[in-house]
């Protein structure tokens, strides 16, 4: 027994610093306490949620390598991000509430003077590794050491393209405080986070910080981000009020009647940052489409006419095998069919949610691929042509996932964590280390 210890420990020892650390004494006795924590895990509102792609091998793989529409999964041309500067941010907002989308789950909420940055991830990937994983389709809009001073980080889970390790360590080097969700706190005190700039919550606890009230509230998803995925890590929505403002972040998570609830006791609100891509019929509880991300936003609010929704989770990294521009265009149809608000801002564009106008065109499509044979999917819009093919099918539709883990590099380096997917390769390796003929494009499974 004392050679499989030692066996074990020496694994341990060669783990990615990326995957964080396990909760260990009191961090997990109050795991263990948390009325959502069951038979050593932690369970989800509305009952057991599929956190495994489901579907053979042979399904995904017939999607993933189709070759008519693995290209749509990318941009085709630069995405326009909006050059964001510290003077663009520096001026007080006019309202006292602006959002500023950096891509993926990441902005910078800047609400009743004081600045929360929800997600923040400006890494080059979303993976333990710098060689292999989900790379960006667009680089961030400014450096994250131009962002200037920030009150709170705000993270609503553990997978990689939500909790950044080098965004993490540069943050640890200020003097902002972290808001994270139950066992979240033991990967930042491992990456450097003093313990007594966290602020660890369970749903449904809040915690003030500079005349803020931030809770963390419910979500649908699932945690995990080494070689082993334990479950010990909580999942959650935020809700941030100031004042005079209150917003939503609903992280990952994937649709359930716990958003009527959310609203009836935090909002309305004056924004919702609502998840709206990485979906699939092959994981369709733990991420939401365009129409139910919308849904969502109603049932927060109470009714259609009650604030601003602001998709997130799209354009930036390549988690699903949907085409790359389907969540705009679906968020644009859903809001348009229910007559409810919505900002369509570039990555890294300022903008304030209470403001009279608010960013709208489709930016997305002077760069989306469209199908072969040139029709333009998605369909007229509120009764206008779509400005150019995009999409690719019915919003939420079979569109992929796969097995969980994949080969990341020369030597096959495989990492397994159990649902989590923490990364995959987009560059597959021949056999003298050089990228094989026509796979030098971003490819993926889901990263959560």
């Amino acid at each position: 027994m004392a050679g499989f210890r030692s066996l074990s420990s020496g694994l341990r020892a060669l783990q990615p610093e990326a995957f964080g650390a396990d909760p260990r004494g009191e961090r997990m006795a109050r795991i263990r306490r948390s009325p959502h924590f069951k038979d050593g895990v932690f369970q989800n509102p509305g009952g057991p949620a599929r956190t495994r792609p489901s579907g053979s091998t042979l399904d995904f793989a017939k999607v993933f390598f189709d070759k008519d529409t693995r290209p749509r999964r990318a941009p085709k041309g630069t995405v326009p991000v909006h050059a964001t500067t510290l003077a663009d941010i520096s001026r007080p907002p006019a309202t006292g509430l602006r959002l500023t989308w950096m891509g993926h789950s990441s902005v910078l909420a800047e609400i009743d003077g004081r600045r929360v940055l929800f997600d923040p991830v400006w890494g080059e990937r979303c993976s333990p590794f710098p060689f292999a994983g989900p790379k960006r389709l667009h680089p961030v809009p400014l450096p994250l050491a131009a962002l200037g001073p920030v009150d709170v980080v705000v993270i609503s889970h553990d997978h990689y393209d939500h909790l950044d390790m080098p965004t993490i360590k540069a943050l640890a080097g200020t003097d902002t405080l972290f808001a994270v969700p139950l066992g979240v706190g033991a990967h930042l005190e491992h990456w450097g986070v003093s313990a007594g700039r966290l602020r660890e919550l369970d749903w449904h606890e809040s915690t003030k910080i500079d005349g803020l009230t931030l809770t963390v509230t419910p979500a649908r998803h699932f945690c995990g981000r080494g070689l082993r995925n334990t479950q010990h890590t909580l999942w959650a929505s935020w809700v941030v009020a100031g004042d005079e403002h209150r917003i939503y972040h609903s992280g990952d998570t994937g649709y359930f009647d716990g958003f009527q609830e959310i609203g009836a006791a935090h909002g309305p609100f004056d924004a919702t940052m609502i998840q709206i891509g990485a979906y699939s019929d092959f994981w369709p509880d733990i991420h939401m489409t365009p129409e139910e991300g919308m849904r969502a936003h109603l049932d927060l609010q109470g009714r259609p006419d009650h604030g601003l929704m602001l998709p997130i989770h799209w354009a930036t990294f390549n988690l699903a095998t949907h085409p790359w521009a389907e969540p705009g265009e679906g968020t644009l149809r859903s809001a348009r069919a229910v007559g409810s608000r919505i900002a369509l801002p570039r990555p890294g564009e300022p903008f304030e949610p209470t403001a009279e106008t608010v960013p709208s065109e489709p930016w997305w499509r002077g760069v989306a691929l469209g199908p072969s044979g040139g029709r333009a999917v998605g369909g007229p819009v509120g009764g206008d042509p779509v400005g150019g093919p995009v999409g690719g099918g019915p919003v939420g539709g079979p569109v992929g996932g796969g097995p969980v883990g994949e080969v990341l590099a020369d030597a096959a380096i495989k990492t397994v964590s159990d649902a989590a997917a923490v990364a995959q390769a987009d560059t597959v390796r021949d056999g003298r280390g050089g990228a094989a003929k026509g796979t030098e494009d971003p490819e993926t499974l889901p990263a959560g």
